[in-house]
């Protein structure tokens, strides 16, 4: 029997947030044949939700939603337009150091530590400020490491920074660039630090996400199932259906897992760019992916049994610099929706007590809490997938998160081996000879892994990357998001990037 062959002006690989803008957009446009394809079961892709046995949900990875674009804010609204499908949080975050929560972020409120350190930390910030005096305006920082020296000073710099980074990144920050900081990392103001360290205050809120949404059912997940809700069923294909093969970039055909050709005019691609290079055979474009460096992530999730604890409160995510504990970042998951953990009626058995004892247990009910935590690897930062689970929670006890007492109901372990796209010290030139050379095979990478920007990977980033792309496929606009990080990130000029989109969804 011959293969099924399908014809269509764009082809859009992956149905993640990227994916996803750019099937909105073509179709919203109207004006070119297209088709969406994606190989898992349901769409989401990094921004798809998890549910344990026990009913507790996982998103996979740390995901909150603000917007820099109203056209991102029109789709979400469209596909989920409920008050009661929302939830709005103020920001409660904190570092933990030295036994004690420190707000965030850290750099900003040195107030709350200890006089040694703030004497040290003032001191070397005071130093960092004086090579700026005499520093020319040229003269750049050659890695992420030197910025956050020139930045927080050395002190700040050894018992924050440098070691919160590493187990972020997986990489020493000296082997990143510093392009992509933006408004992702907060310089701190020495007047104002040093004044709160005399009054003994803290700084208030800070950053783009210091308010932020997350939808009341169904997780980060579930967002992105209802904008593919809005999408016409017969322009999309998941699973086997939608699992790409093989990629022909010079033919302009792609080969499905189920045997169907797709013949297209453009390609839009969101699967990480590395892998796009393995299906299409270009051993050229293989060799151009070989300086990108990435992180893999470990997700894991802990239910427990109890009113949520006083210790717990209202925080929203938590860092953790320090080795008494695996995780980069905790997230206190049921904190963002009473719905991401099961009805206290519900009547689950305990796995284990926090410090590992097995007590015989019957079906006992709620209520719930829930503790999301994740963990970077790589080569420069192996760890042991056979302890991670109890390494985890040993650093929940150490962190005093959790009590050796408490019952954990459900536990979540999941590893993405693309996790973070590190931007290292290579990546810039890489993506310089990459990306355009995809574009004269009319494909266009985009994504979190497909572009590799980290600076431009937050949800709403990810989306307009899909939607900037349809627009440049369909009538050459300028690529604002992929090409101007910058800009976008920059409050005042997101005014500016909001009215630069005449057409919204309505």
């Amino acid at each position: 029997m011959a293969a099924k062959q399908i014809n269509v002006d764009v082809l859009v690989i992956g149905a993640g947030p990227t994916g996803l803008g750019a099937a909105k957009r073509l179709q919203q446009l109207n004006s070119a044949s297209w088709l969406i394809i994606d190989s898992n079961e349901k769409p989401g892709g990094l921004a798809s939700t998890d549910i344990t046995p026990e009913g507790f949900l996982f998103d996979v990875g740390g995901h909150v939603i603000f917007s820099h674009y109203k056209y991102f804010d029109d789709c979400l609204e469209e596909a989920l337009p409920r008050d009661e499908d929302w939830y709005e949080h103020q920001r409660v975050s904190y570092v933990r150091y030295q036994d004690r929560w420190v707000p965030y972020p850290f750099q900003n409120n040195i107030s709350v530590l200890d006089k040694e350190d703030q004497v040290k930390s003032i001191s070397s910030l005071i130093d960092a400020a004086l090579d700026a005096r005499a520093r020319v305006a040229t003269d750049k920082p050659d890695n992420f490491d030197e910025w956050n020296r020139r930045n927080v000073g050395e002190h700040l710099n050894e018992i924050f920074m440098r070691p919160y980074n590493f187990k972020v990144w997986a990489v020493p920050p000296s082997k990143m660039n510093a392009t992509w900081v933006g408004e992702r990392v907060a310089a701190p103001n020495l007047k104002t630090l040093t004044n709160n360290v005399i009054l003994n205050k803290v700084a208030g809120n800070w950053g783009p996400n210091a308010t932020f949404k997350f939808p009341a059912r169904d997780g980060t997940g579930g967002i992105w199932t209802a904008v593919a809700n809005t999408i016409a069923k017969d322009k999309t294909r998941f699973g086997d259906h939608g699992k790409v093969t093989k990629v022909d970039a010079d033919a302009k055909k792609a080969y499905l897992a189920d045997g169907t050709v797709v013949h297209y005019g453009s390609l839009i691609s969101t699967m990480a760019v590395d892998f796009l290079a393995e299906s299409m055979g270009d051993t050229q474009l293989q060799q151009l992916c070989k300086p990108l460096f990435y992180s893999s992530t470990n997700v894991i999730g802990i239910g427990v049994r109890g009113k949520r604890p006083e210790r717990i409160g209202d925080k929203c995510w938590l860092y953790f610099p320090e080795d008494n504990a695996p995780f980069y970042r905790a997230t206190i998951f049921s904190n963002y929706s009473p719905y991401n953990q099961p009805d206290e009626s519900v009547k689950l058995p305990t796995l284990q007590l926090a410090n590992g004892e097995k007590p015989v247990s019957t079906d006992e009910s709620g209520p719930y809490w829930s503790i999301m935590l994740e963990v970077s690897e790589s080569s420069h930062k192996p760890i042991n997938q056979d302890t991670l689970l109890a390494d985890s929670i040993q650093g929940l006890i150490n962190t005093e998160l959790l009590k050796a007492e408490d019952e954990i109901v459900s536990t979540y372990v999941r590893r993405f081996d693309h996790g973070y796209p590190t931007p290292s010290l290579e990546r810039n030139g890489a993506l310089t000879e990459i990306l355009p050379y995809l574009q004269s095979k009319d494909v266009l990478s985009r994504g979190r892994f497909g572009s590799w920007k980290y600076e431009v990977g937050n949800q709403d980033h990810s989306f307009m990357l899909g939607v900037e792309a349809v627009d440049h496929v369909v009538s050459g606009a300028v690529e604002l998001t992929l090409n101007y990080p910058d800009f976008v990130n920059t409050r005042r000029n997101t005014e500016r990037r909001l009215k630069s989109m005449t057409t919204v969804i309505r």
